[in-house]
């Protein structure tokens, strides 16, 4: 046995060669079920087995369980292995119940008094043990069994520096499974205090729990900002000598350096102390000026380190945005690094500069390295680094270089990469639209990216080429034109039909003057591309010749022809021979006048933000750069919504404003059929809706929603709360619409029901979850499922927590499940209405009754409308005086159906109502009184 010791555990080994040299699958198996049959028997037969030897075979049965295998003994032998004072043996058993061990098993409760021992043993290799199995399991039952020793361990001054930093890290797992596990008060500025540390190990686990703790409650850890700096001071600056033993590659201490600089990025620059602010300006400096010295090592470690931290200090830089010398000199620092040979210092350089391109200080500094970006964009050899070079001509456009930036996207646009040129064409579409001075500029942009890019200009790209064109009378003629001529090429993408076909139907007549582009050359023109198009491009066509009817009087003739053609029998799409057959009449019955007024050329569309940014956002969430300077540097988190709502349309816009936000009608068609854009004839709708009207900031009227079904249920800044809702019986779904108005995640999101138990078992609900990070200007649903087991009060609530810039945000809003949701409506007459009225008002239980004065002037076809979304039905012509109004429902729930009657009668003169309710039911009664009373 002792040479065995010596040689190490060399059953292990021998075991570990034959797996190896296992020729199949079968003999591999065999091999291993004959080692845990020998194992089993000695674990069961042999109770003199010493530490060693468990040790030995508690190692086989980890090697075989990271085979593949399961292990359903050897668990008791490795929890004993705990008690052993030697390191090895203590350190297998640790291995074993790491990644064996379910928290649920029944030794949980010995292996956690185990751990306890060693945490409370003056061995420090014995505590490190300990902690690294804590955090190597890192469950809510851990981080409660050791809540209260893992903080005391981190800041005793008995405590050695190796476990400090152990208990640190450990800590911090624990943290991020159950963050009510960092005790508060003074415990705070002891924690901070560890940035002082003098041991390396100690000080650089600290700032990562640090970092995380501000995450969660920056103001209580604010006090972390002037110690960050003064030890980020010591380090970065010559004259002092702190962890300078700590060097890489001549580096003093990067690691640290680089989590210091990421832990000040969550604080805006220290205001209050003019001292701190000036020796982080200095250390930023410093490191700047580090950047510019020749390198002590031409080892590729030393550069990765220097500029590990180089770029951790521009990202301070930019994040303060409040020092115009920093900023300036980060962005000449970043440009040199555009011609170095390092794929990604380019593409990190490219990176960083899109967000410098945002600040007012650097902004014209960025734009000087316009033609070296440029190159980049068409010279790269990596499409991730040209992608990069694209987003920063992006982010530096403005008025000065617009046209040029423009136009070599688009030369590029024809060579570019497959995977980016959908990007590239809504930024071209941006650009094009925000910084047009002549719009015929605009026009040609647009219909330059349609002929090389067609198939990536999405419909809102055209829409809103349309909408601009329609708005503006200067640049209609030109549109037209340039489009006639476009569609002239032999080979034209679809996207330019549509746009053609939109264009010449309402302003064909501004070029018919020209016999090249007469009536019926534009006719033919267009007809030419019909049969090589979709049936939706083709339903639009059938539509601009109507419309031609109108126009040219002259083609009538040649337009009711192809109508006769399509609406014939033999018409493959139904859709499109029923439209040609419609509007075939239209055209043969309706008089001039008529169809003057019918066919009228469009209004122009509500000035709105273009949706085409939201889109933008939506294929790139959290990496589009904004095209916007920003003047300064917010000095709260939550300050700057107002610009993020401005920067996104996702919430509150659609196309062209053809129907109500999505969150109100998600699944909403008219922005996907491209006759609303003609004016849908056919489906006698008007395209400019007056329901695109934005929303208020800070909306919140739960009351409106006991009568409606559908729409904005909750809006603030930050988020969009939009509902939709079906009811059959005593069965409902809502549909909850989350939209992120801001232009960064929202983190942690999360919607938690709010009911109480005595009434959740009346009314029943189930809720899907939800993805944790809604991203910018995207929009999430969730559905709702709810069932009525029994009558309730009430409606219940949802809590929706989630961090914006690492703030905890919370919302409570009421659910529009209210009792009269499940009502069906019931027909009647006068003489069963008035039957079953007096049954049910025999007994006072069965009725409730209130009186109470109109909160507004008395408006009775308001309040019609109000009482028919209630959802009971209106009996008309029932009750003698036509001034009231009377209802008959049946409320549907699981155990029984409750009938219900309502009287609601106005008094002009007195400006009172008297609501009188009645049913099988006296809770419901009065609850459903209080429910419509509250309406009025």
């Amino acid at each position: 046995m002792p040479a065995v010791r010596g040689d190490g555990m060399r059953g292990l080994a021998v075991f570990i060669s034959d797996i190896r040299n296992c020729k199949s699958k079968e003999a591999e198996i065999k091999r291993i079920n004959k080692e845990l049959a020998n194992i089993r028997s000695k674990f069961k037969g042999d109770k003199t087995l010493d530490g060693y030897q468990k040790k030995k075979y508690v190692c086989k049965l980890l090697f075989i369980f990271l085979l593949g295998h399961d292990i359903d003994f050897g668990h008791m032998e490795a929890v004993n292995l705990l008690s052993s004072n030697k390191y090895s043996e203590k350190q297998i058993g640790y291995l074993f119940i790491s990644v064996l061990v379910n928290t649920n098993s029944e030794l949980i409760k010995l292996i956690i008094q185990s751990i306890k021992n060693d945490l409370a043993s003056r061995n420090p290799i014995h505590v490190n043990l300990a902690l690294q199995c804590i955090a190597n399991i890192g469950s809510r039952e851990m981080a409660e069994a050791f809540g209260n020793e893992i903080p005391k361990l981190l800041v005793s001054g008995d405590t050695m520096d190796v476990v400090k930093q152990s208990a640190a890290l450990c800590l911090l797992r624990l943290f991020r499974t159950s963050q009510e596990i960092i005790p508060g008060g003074e415990w705070t500025s002891r924690i901070i205090h560890l940035l002082n540390d003098q041991h390396m190990g100690v000080v650089t686990a600290a700032t990562s729990l640090i970092d995380a703790l501000v995450k969660k409650n920056p103001e209580e850890y604010k006090g972390c900002v002037s110690l960050a700096v003064s030890r980020l001071s010591r380090i970065v600056t010559a004259s002092y000598t702190d962890l300078q033993d700590y060097t890489y590659y001549f580096v003093p201490a990067p690691w640290l350096s680089v989590k210091l600089l990421r832990l000040l990025q969550n604080y805006t620059p220290p205001a209050e102390d003019p001292g701190v602010r000036g020796r982080l300006n200095e250390c930023l400096e410093t490191i700047l000026n580090k950047a510019q010295e020749p390198p002590k090592s031409k080892k590729v470690q030393h550069s990765n380190a220097k500029n590990a931290v180089l770029f951790e200090a521009i990202s301070l830089i930019i994040h303060n945005d409040s020092e115009a010398n920093l900023l300036v000199r980060a962005c000449n620092q970043l440009g040199q690094f555009l011609s170095n040979r390092e794929t990604n210092l380019r593409y990190l350089a490219l990176e960083s500069m899109c967000h410098l391109a945002t600040s007012e200080f650097s902004h014209e500094a960025v734009k000087k390295h316009q033609e070296v970006v440029i190159l980049s964009m068409k010279m790269e050899k990596d499409v991730s680094v040209r992608q990069q070079a694209v987003d920063l001509l992006y982010a530096m456009c403005d008025k000065s270089n617009a046209e040029e930036i423009v136009q070599e996207m688009l030369n590029y646009l024809e060579t570019a990469d497959y995977s980016i040129r959908e990007e590239m064409v809504l930024k071209v579409a941006i650009l094009a639209e925000k910084y047009a001075t002549d719009y015929t500029w605009y026009v040609d942009v647009i219909l330059n990216l349609i002929r090389i890019a067609g198939d990536y200009v999405s419909e809102e790209v055209w829409y809103r080429v349309i909408q601009i064109v329609i708005n503006r009378d200067e640049v209609q003629g030109y549109a037209a034109k340039t489009v006639f001529e476009a569609l002239q090429a032999p080979a034209c993408h679809e996207n330019m039909v549509k746009v053609g076909g939109y264009i010449l139907g309402e302003f064909g007549n501004l070029i018919a003057g020209d016999q090249r582009s007469s009536p019926s050359v534009q006719f033919q023109l267009l007809h030419s591309k019909y049969h090589l198009c979709s049936p939706m491009t083709r339903a639009l066509l059938l539509s601009t010749y109507i419309k031609f009817i109108n126009l040219f009087p002259e083609i009538r003739t040649q337009v009711q022809e192809v109508f006769k053609q399509h609406s014939n029998l033999r018409s493959a799409d139904a859709e499109l021979q029923q439209r040609a057959s419609e509007y075939l009449q239209l055209s043969i019955i309706a008089s001039s006048d008529v169809l003057a007024t019918v066919l009228e050329e469009m209004p122009a569309f509500p000035e709105r933000e273009s949706s085409i940014l939201a889109v933008l956002k939506k294929k790139k969430p959290g990496r589009v750069p904004e095209n916007e300077i920003k003047e300064n540097k917010s000095p709260t988190p939550v300050a700057n919504h107002n610009n993020d709502v401005n920067n996104s349309s996702a919430v509150s816009g659609d196309l062209l404003g053809l129907s109500t936000p999505p969150t109100a009608q998600p699944n909403s068609g008219n922005t996907g059929v491209l006759l609303d854009v003609l004016g849908d004839i056919y489906g006698g709708k008007q395209a400019n809706n007056t329901n695109s009207a934005t929303q208020p900031v800070n909306m919140y009227n739960p009351k409106k929603f006991v009568c409606k079904s559908n729409g904005v249920l909750f809006e603030n800044d930050l988020i969009q709360i939009g509902v939709k809702s079906e009811f059959r019986q005593n069965l409902g779904r809502l549909g909850l619409f989350y939209g992120n108005k801001t232009n960064v995640p929202l983190q942690n999101f999360v919607p938690t029901l709010s009911w109480p138990d005595d009434q959740a078992s009346k009314l029943s609900i189930q809720m899907k979850p939800v993805e944790p990070v809604l991203e910018a200007g995207a929009q999430i649903q969730q559905m709702i499922n709810a069932e009525c087991v029994d009558d309730y009060t009430g409606t219940p609530s949802i809590v929706l927590s989630f961090l914006y810039l690492n703030v905890p945000q919370k919302i409570t809003i009421k659910l529009p499940l209210t009792i009269n949701k499940f009502f069906e409506p019931t027909e009647m007459n006068g003489e069963s209405f008035f039957a079953r009225w007096k049954n049910l008002g025999s007994t006072n239980q069965q009725r409730s009754q209130k009186i109470f004065r109109a909160t507004q002037q008395m408006d009775l076809q308001a309040a019609r409308t109000k009482i028919m979304g209630f959802g009971m039905q209106l009996l008309d012509g029932i009750d003698p005086n036509p001034d009231n109004f009377v209802c008959a429902g049946i409320i549907h729930m699981r155990s029984q159906q409750v009938g219900c009657l309502l009287r609601l009668e106005p008094n002009k003169s007195a400006q009172m109502y008297r609501l009188t309710v009645r049913s099988s039911k006296e809770s419901v009664s009065i609850e459903i009184c209080d429910l419509l009373a509250d309406q009025f």
